[in-house]
This record gives C-alpha cells, sequence and structure tokens, in this order.
C-alpha cells in the first residue's frame, strides 16, 4: 500500500489535512517536522538557529530514505522538503503525492499569528510569501494531484484527496 505524501507550502494545510486524512483511512500519520524534532531532540526554529537550513534539509533527507521504506502512511512533509530531486524521487517512489496549495492572502492569514516559521522570521511577512512563493512556483508542480485549501473546507479537501485516490486506484 503506498504512502500518501503531502507536499506544499508552509500554511496550506499540509498537518491539518494529514491528520484527518490518516484518520479517515485508518493509518499512521508522519508529520516531518515533527518526526524530526523527535530525533533530533531540538525544534525546527532551534536546529535553523544553530545549524542553518543546510543541517535541516540533511535532517530531511535522511528521514526521507527512512520513510521510503514504509507502506501504509499519511506523511505531511515540511514546504522545502520538495526543493531537493533526491526527496522527490524517494517520496514518489513508494508514494501519491498529493499537493496542497493556497493564495498567499490566505496563507498570510495561517501564519501570521505563527512564530515557528524560521524561514518567515525576518521582514515583512506577507512580502516573504509572496517572495517565496514566486521562488518556489514551479517545486510543487511535482504532486500527482493538487487541492487549493483556501477554496473548500478541511473535511472537503479530504473528501477531494480520497475520491482521487480511489479513481486512481491507490486506495
Amino acid at each position: 500500500m503506498k504512502n500518501i505524501v503531502l507536499i506544499g507550502f508552509m500554511g496550506t494545510g499540509k498537518s491539518t489535512v494529514g491528520r484527518r486524512l490518516a484518520h479517515r483511512l485508518n493509518r499512521k500519520f508522519i508529520d516531518t517536522d515533527t518526526e524530526i524534532e523527535s530525533i533530533t531532540g531540538k525544534t525546527v526554529t532551534q536546529i535553523f538557529a544553530r545549524h542553518g537550513v543546510v543541517r535541516f534539509r540533511s535532517e530531511e533527507a535522511l528521514l526521507v530514505k527512512k520513510l521510503a521504506l514504509q507502506e501504509g502512511l499519511v506523511i505531511s512533509t515540511g514546504g522545502g522538503m520538495v526543493l531537493d530531486p533526491e526527496n522527490v524521487r524517494l517520496l514518489k517512489s513508494n508514494g501519491v503525492l498529493i499537493g496542497l496549495k493556497a493564495m498567499p492572502e490566505v496563507i498570510f492569514n495561517r501564519l501570521k499569528k505563527k512564530k515557528n516559521r524560521p524561514l518567515l522570521a525576518k521582514g515583512d511577512l506577507k512580502e516573504q510569501i509572496e517572495n517565496m512563493l514566486m521562488e518556489r512556483r514551479n517545486v510543487y508542480d511535482v504532486a500527482d494531484y493538487t487541492v487549493d485549501t483556501g477554496e473548500f473546507p478541511q473535511e472537503k479537501v479530504v473528501e477531494m484527496i480520497v475520491a482521487y485516490l480511489k479513481e486512481k486506484q491507490e486506495l
């Protein structure tokens, strides 16, 4: 049974939708950021502050190698995990990639009160979101199926993903 891998920019709902999807399908849920925090004993913010983005991306790569060997998971990835083509290859080797997206205003409203986003910690939040979305504009195109989480309630997003997986006979 293939893994279901949620990809997309931060604030698109990967963790929230992932938990609901895992519950609905009676599968184990893995949030890669939470898993990295558990493995390292440090928060994502601490890893970025003490060791930088390269170290964090290394931790992601190691985790992807482990997760690609497992089956039947619902995996919520960090927003930058698919920046590395090797991560994409490994995630696709035993998974269906589901992209979640939202308009910049939606992402801003979801993130404006959160202080645990190291890549958005400096400067104007709205501007940073727009700049990063522009930099990553084609990165999430590796998804097999994409849903706009700003247009639909979470439960509808889950239903749409389940319908897609049934149609493609991935469940």
